[in-house]
């Protein structure tokens, strides 16, 4: 009976696990729009970089979370570039609590994933012909955190008043 009591004590403090399965691009494109129209070697583009994440359960403590990259490059008016990366991991998940399922899937999930995604758009970018694309280390807490406010606004604007 004490192995019993002891074992189930063991399992609930099981520290959270996750194991990285698979990671993958599931579509990519870059477009040298600069190339495209001659618009000659002296640009000094504004890059504009957006990130979305998603995830979905695939089996019983399998996840495939998304990290979809968009950047645009612009010289005044003129777009310059423009690389859309979907890219994709498979993770195996154990010992999180249902209520952190989600912030661990949109957090340290794509955090696990974005120094490879930041090594394509480099690469991609120099193959491309522009300076390789640092991109900026993303704060996916903060990420998660301002879609959460961003949805209890939308939310307390769709509530009419009474």
């Amino acid at each position: 009976m004490a192995d019993e009591t002891n074992g189930a004590a063991q399992e609930a403090a099981a520290p959270p696990a996750m194991k990285i399965v698979n990671q993958y691009i599931r579509d990519m494109s870059f477009e040298n729009i600069a190339a495209q129209k001659n618009l000659g070697g002296d640009l000094k583009p504004e890059v504009n970089v957006q990130v979305n994440l998603d995830a979905n359960k695939k089996s019983d403590n399998g996840y495939e979370v998304a990290l979809k990259l968009n950047v645009s490059a612009k010289s005044g008016e003129q777009a310059v570039f423009m690389l859309e990366i979907d890219y994709a991991g498979l993770f195996t998940i154990e010992n999180v609590p249902e209520e952190q399922l989600h912030p661990f899937l949109m957090i340290e999930c794509p955090r696990m994933m974005f120094p490879f995604v930041r090594q394509i758009a480099r690469n991609t970018t120099a193959d491309g012909g522009f300076p390789p694309l640092n991109i900026d280390n993303i704060d996916f807490m903060q990420l998660y955190r301002g879609e959460l406010m961003r949805r209890q606004q939308e939310a307390a604007a769709e509530t009419p008043a009474n």
